[in-house]
């Protein structure tokens, strides 16, 4: 069925209303890895490199041949590190430390690039909810100026054409979770 009012169309005849919307995700997203210092980036490829398969690999491969060097020996390379490969197990412990240290970086600027996104979003969503308040307004007025006053005086549409204090919601929310 061929609906020409603009409901029930596919994503693909829409995205001229979307696409300018997912631009401006994408050149905001781009703008934030473009501000990234030299070492920032250097510390997210580390840390991305860390959480792959192949650094997995790499690791076990590496573990796997410092044993067979040091347990059983490998004619022309001399045991370095005898059983409990204790050289092994320091070099293991300060590489953890200097990758959580690397990923701990990368993690906390995620979160402020996820807490700035989420301001955003309240943002948008204060703006749409005082546009959705005026329309519920304006349909009351329209209602009760054509004499429908069963809906104009209906009392959820009532409700939910009030301005919402977003400071009274706020505290009635932190009043209702659990502390802890």
């Amino acid at each position: 069925m061929d609906r020409c009012d603009g409901w029930g169309r596919g994503m693909d005849e829409n995205s001229e209303h979307t696409q300018p919307h997912i631009d401006s995700i994408a050149k905001q997203e781009h703008a934030f890895l473009e501000k990234r210092t030299l070492s920032e980036r250097a510390g997210d490829r580390v840390a991305g490199f860390a959480g792959s398969l192949v650094f997995v690999m790499i690791h076990a491969l590496l573990v796997l041949a410092w044993i067979l060097v040091n347990a059983q020996g490998v004619r022309g390379i001399p045991r370095f590190d005898p059983f409990p490969f204790s050289l092994l197990g320091m070099i293991v412990a300060v590489e953890a430390v200097v990758l959580s240290s690397f990923i701990l970086m990368r993690q906390n600027r995620m979160a402020k690039h996820a807490e700035r996104r989420d301001h955003l979003n309240l943002q948008v969503d204060l703006i749409a909810e005082k546009e959705i308040t005026k329309l519920l307004q304006m349909v009351r007025a329209l209602c009760a100026h054509m004499g429908l006053t069963h809906i104009a005086e209906d009392r959820e549409l009532r409700e939910f054409s009030q301005a919402t204090s977003v400071e009274k919601l706020a505290q009635r929310l932190d009043d209702t979770l659990p502390v802890g």
